[in-house]
């Protein structure tokens, strides 16, 4: 649900323990079907939150407004055996619009980072319930321009908002329990800048370069730590040092997207994607009973695909078939392991018929997994089903009196 904390968590994982959480990618339920790619995707009749440059070609006239949901069905072992689970829910919202005809205006809501974990663990003289939920999202407002033809630049204008909790829960031997509770509460900003270049071979043969960047910057905010004493009257107390300011003591990475994308006649468009993220230089330091955590730098592949047969055929023709695959070594660390993920996806793309017959259903089926390398501590699968509902409507638009 939407709440305060804003869009729920699309998976949980005892990975997302460290660091931020999971990081998102801002890709719709269409880029995730193909490997979550979209640096060099632009389109008329979708929305790329991915590189805003991609909103100056919005068609005239046009309004597009784009809902995704996702369940997630999850597998995980480790030495204690085997867990199934299951999660999901709101993915994003996003909408785009013409301002001109070399501008076009794009506004939403998608996570940057999700936290979502439950598990135990043995300790000295007792044993202790780890516990974790929440996430940051962004609200941005962007815009794409064509300043010449075959050349879009943009910016997205992010407000960072959530709130993460990670609770341990500690029980001595001896009965004795205790909560140790961090709350980090962010409020902040953030840029993406972005640039796609378009060479047309032919009147059907097209070659796309798309560059994004954010810059890194401390984060704004607080967090600290709250002890809870159980079968106590007296009041939680915020542990030494007290709140602690984010600024100058946490900090989000630079990022760089690349991609590089073929398209054919509107029916096929193809494009392989390099994100790369310096978070071994970021910042995120330590509070009293939670242990710091060690980032590494990121770097992520993928390649995808979608085909249209024809546009104005039958049903079937007109249905957009997709696939692709990713490989992600993240930024978590779990000690001296680095923590991995990779998969594959496929999908389709829907038309609407009557009224709505530009509106698309985007279904799309993902499998992936993740595990910490050299050593596998814990392996995790996951089978996600995504579902977006892209509406495509006319405004301002009159009809004529016959």
């Amino acid at each position: 649900m939407i709440g305060a904390s804003g869009l729920s968590a699309q998976e949980t994982s005892p990975y997302s323990k460290f660091g931020y959480g999971l990081l998102g990618d801002n890709a719709t339920s269409t880029q995730r079907q193909m490997g979550s790619t979209g640096y060099a995707m632009h389109s008329g009749r979708q929305i790329n939150a991915m590189n805003p440059a991609s909103y100056a070609d919005v068609d005239s006239m046009t309004f597009l407004f784009d809902l995704g949901v996702d369940v997630s069905l999850y597998w995980r072992q480790d030495a204690s055996g085997k867990q199934r689970d299951w999660g999901g829910g709101i993915d994003y919202i996003t909408m785009l619009f013409p301002v001109s005809k070399t501008v076009g205006v794009s506004a939403g809501l998608v996570p940057m980072s999700s936290v979502g974990y439950a598990f135990g663990s043995t300790m000295d003289n007792g044993y202790s319930t780890h516990q974790g939920l929440g996430g940051i999202n962004q609200l941005y407002l962007g815009a794409g321009w064509t300043p010449v033809h075959g050349l879009n630049v943009g910016v997205n204008v992010s407000y960072l908002f959530g709130n993460i909790c990670n609770d341990v829960y500690a029980t001595s031997t001896s009965g004795i329990s205790a909560v140790f509770e961090q709350l980090m509460e962010v409020q902040d900003y953030h840029f993406r800048l972005g640039a796609q270049y378009t060479y047309d071979f032919s009147h059907k043969h097209s070659a796309t370069i798309g560059v994004t960047y954010e810059p890194g910057k401390d984060l704004l905010g607080k967090t600290y730590v709250v002890k809870y004493l159980e079968n106590s009257s007296a009041a939680p107390d915020t542990i030494a040092p007290g709140i602690v300011r984010l600024r100058n003591n946490f900090s989000l990475s630079s990022s760089y997207g690349i991609g590089v994308a073929y398209d054919f006649d509107s029916r096929l468009h193809a494009e392989v994607d390099f994100t790369y993220q310096p978070w071994s230089k970021a910042k995120y330091a330590q509070i009293e009973n939670f242990s710091s955590t060690r980032l590494a730098d990121r770097w992520k592949v993928g390649v995808g695909a979608g085909y249209t047969p024809d546009q104005r055929g039958g049903y079937f023709k007109r249905v957009t078939y997709r696939a692709g695959a990713f490989y992600n070594r993240d930024y978590i660390m779990v000690g001296d392991n680095h923590v991995r993920d990779y998969g594959v996806s496929c999908g389709f793309g829907l038309p609407a018929s009557g009224a709505y017959h530009k509106t698309l259903v985007n279904l799309g089926f993902e499998f992936r997994q993740r595990q910490s390398t050299p050593n596998p501590m814990l392996k995790e699968k996951y089978f996600n089903i995504t579902l977006g509902v892209n509406f495509n409507g006319t405004w301002f638009y009159r009809n004529k009196l016959r």
